[in-house]
């Protein structure tokens, strides 16, 4: 899986980062948007994860990972609020596929399987993953982390 997949996040504390440091530590290629300033809800993203910045703010940052990538997956941890709702509506704005997890009620070992046919399915090359921050959900960067990494090792 990982020898042919971009990871495209948006650098935010919880989901992005749990997918970079994922990506990252298996040699994947990873990426995206992040806001001017490499703004953070922790304060600047460091330099180690390889975003570029826009000059707009969180939305345009959302926006533009969702266009440049080739299908989304979102997860979350019960109704989608925020920018991660925001990231739903992106994709339906510009007819991109994308697959919810919930991992409230999906365990990681459950929800890789899901992730890789919605790849294949979808014929992505670029993959980019959204969902809370750290703040919205505790259990955002170890779900996440775990998730990531089970798919980039298979």
């Amino acid at each position: 899986m990982k020898e042919r997949l971009k990871i495209v996040s948006g650098g935010q504390t919880g989901v992005d980062r749990a997918t970079l440091d994922a990506a990252l530590e298996a040699g994947v290629p990873a990426g995206g948007w992040c806001p001017r300033g490499r703004l953070a809800e922790d304060g600047t993203i460091p330099e180690r994860y390889p975003l570029k910045e826009l000059k707009g703010g969180y939305l345009a940052r959302t926006e533009r990972n969702v266009v440049d990538s080739d299908g989304t997956l979102i997860i979350h941890f019960g109704p989608l609020s925020g920018g991660t709702a925001h990231t739903l509506e992106f994709c339906q704005k510009h007819h991109k596929p994308c697959l919810l997890v919930d991992g409230g009620t999906t365990p990681p070992e459950e929800a890789v399987e899901r992730v890789r046919r919605f790849i294949a399915e979808n014929g992505i090359g670029v993959l980019n993953v959204a969902g809370p921050r750290a703040s919205g959900s505790r259990a955002a960067y170890p779900y996440t982390r775990r998730l990531i990494g089970l798919l980039l090792a298979g």
